[in-house]
């Protein structure tokens, strides 16, 4: 390679055993109030829980009708009724952690009739949730998720593939992002996270395949890029492979477990 040649650096990778948990919020009771009883008392329930990695509540902005720019034949305006509230996004230190946690797990399926109306779990494999490292040393002031819905005639290990080995790489080298974690699901099961009280309706037409989670610095650098040319080049990547892209806008990120601790107090 001579000087003048232009070298693209490849972030580090960190493979995971993640979760997520998508959240809507009762609707008897005003939205901020199961919001803040979310970040609180029930946080306390889940932190708490043996075999933790990381705990992060992911809360989502109310008016959210999808980030995403309009594409001829896929979904990216995020239907009212489908709209989720928050994320609650656990990551296990190995993959028995689940069975140690079992007990904890107990407390927190009593509590969900106190906050939610719905709740639905997304698992991986062990491993297939990836944080890539972009920014070493720099923290995210806005990000936003985005979720996937595969096309009918892709199947899982295509659609797999597609994110680990074309999406995450086209993502890292935009340059613009602070932090970046995909996840890919295992076929969606409501026997993973049956909780008594409340609903886990799941039509197949709306399940989801895999997620993005992105940092930016500030919140004009997330409109930048869903406005840019940046999501254009990736929208081309993107629509062979998906029928469904929600992008939503993060209001806060909070942290209550980091590297298998406790934190004394959640981290934004």
């Amino acid at each position: 390679m001579t000087m003048s040649e232009p070298t693209t650096m490849k972030p580090d990778v960190s493979k995971h055993f993640s979760s997520s948990i998508l959240l809507w919020m009762r609707t008897d009771q005003p939205r901020q109030t199961g919001m803040d009883y979310w970040k609180g008392p029930h946080s306390g329930i889940i932190a708490n829980t043996p075999g933790l990695e990381e705990y992060r509540q992911i809360h989502l902005a109310a008016d959210n009708p999808g980030r995403w720019p309009a594409i001829d034949g896929v979904e990216t305006a995020i239907p009212a009724d489908r709209k989720i509230d928050g994320i609650a996004e656990v990551t296990f230190e190995n993959a028995l952690s689940p069975l140690a946690g079992r007990k904890q797990t107990a407390l927190a399926f009593d509590d969900e009739i106190n906050v939610f109306r719905r709740t639905l779990l997304y698992a991986g494999p062990p491993n297939s949730s990836r944080w890539y490292d972009v920014a070493p040393g720099e923290k995210p002031g806005s990000r936003a998720v985005v979720y996937l819905r595969r096309r009918g005639d892709v199947g899982s290990m295509d659609s797999h593939r597609f994110v680990k080995k074309s999406l995450a790489p086209a993502l890292a080298s935009t340059d613009v992002l602070k932090e970046l974690r995909t996840q890919v699901f295992l076929p969606w099961s409501e026997k993973l996270w049956d909780t008594p009280n409340v609903a886990h309706d799941n039509p197949a037409g709306q399940h989801l395949h895999a997620s993005l989670i992105l940092g930016f610095t500030d919140n004009d650098a997330r409109d930048t890029f869903f406005t840019g040319t940046r999501v254009s080049k990736l929208t081309e990547l993107i629509v062979p492979y998906a029928s469904a892209i929600h992008a939503y806008e993060v209001t806060a990120t909070l942290t209550y477990v980091r590297n298998g601790e406790i934190l004394p107090h959640y981290e934004d």
